[in-house]
């Protein structure tokens, strides 16, 4: 929090991989005296978030990587990154994962990672997800969705930037509520400017 913008390049982090990491807990259900606190009660077994990202190359084409859709991407071709399944219930141990081949970085012109709330719950606040972004080469960077205090189902986390080849991390947090009937997808794009055409998708 402290450097909202972190450069992979003097982190020395500029090649390899670049993972990011959504993990979740689902929330314990309390017995006795924890059963009067009705916020302890919020049951989340059915929770699914997603991690997702939006992505500008630097011949201008844009998309999105995403399980809603299978698109998944690529590691080896455009776009460059990759997901590698989804997380259905958070009971899997190592959550979800997002690959950013750093090989590529001069590929690369914005990513902007998020995670949305596919079921489950109406809000990020106490769902306990962490997300890491792991270098292959430099510190991790890690972000709680703990902060959240509005009812938002889409979280924008990083955008990476290329600025004269060097690839910048800025910290986003931002905890984005949808309008009625505005997917989240759509919302992020829209605060972003992303300029993406946006059809229902399904899993």
């Amino acid at each position: 929090k402290a450097s909202p913008t972190v450069s992979l390049s003097k982190q020395g982090g500029t090649s390899g991989a670049l993972r990011v990491n959504l993990n979740w807990e689902t929330r314990k259900q309390f017995k006795g005296w924890g059963s009067k606190l009705g916020r302890a009660m919020a049951m989340h077994a059915d929770l699914d978030l997603d991690l997702c990202a939006l992505f500008e190359l630097r011949d201008g084409s844009k998309g999105v990587v995403q399980a809603l859709g299978n698109a998944y991407g690529s590691l080896h071709r455009p776009p460059f990154i990759h997901l590698d399944g989804d997380d259905r219930t958070g009971a899997v141990a190592t959550g979800e994962n997002l690959t950013i081949n750093l090989d590529h970085k001069h590929d690369f012109r914005r990513i902007l990672i998020f995670v949305t709330i596919y079921e489950g719950a109406r809000s990020f606040a106490d769902l306990h997800a962490t997300v890491t972004l792991q270098p292959q080469h430099g510190a991790p960077v890690d972000f709680s969705l703990d902060e959240c205090t509005v009812p938002s189902t889409v979280a924008a986390l990083a955008l990476l930037t290329n600025e004269g080849g060097d690839l910048t991390v800025r910290r986003e947090a931002r905890y984005l509520v949808p309008e009625r009937g505005v997917s989240p997808q759509r919302t992020v794009d829209y605060a972003y400017g992303w300029g993406m055409n946006w059809t229902p998708g399904r899993k």
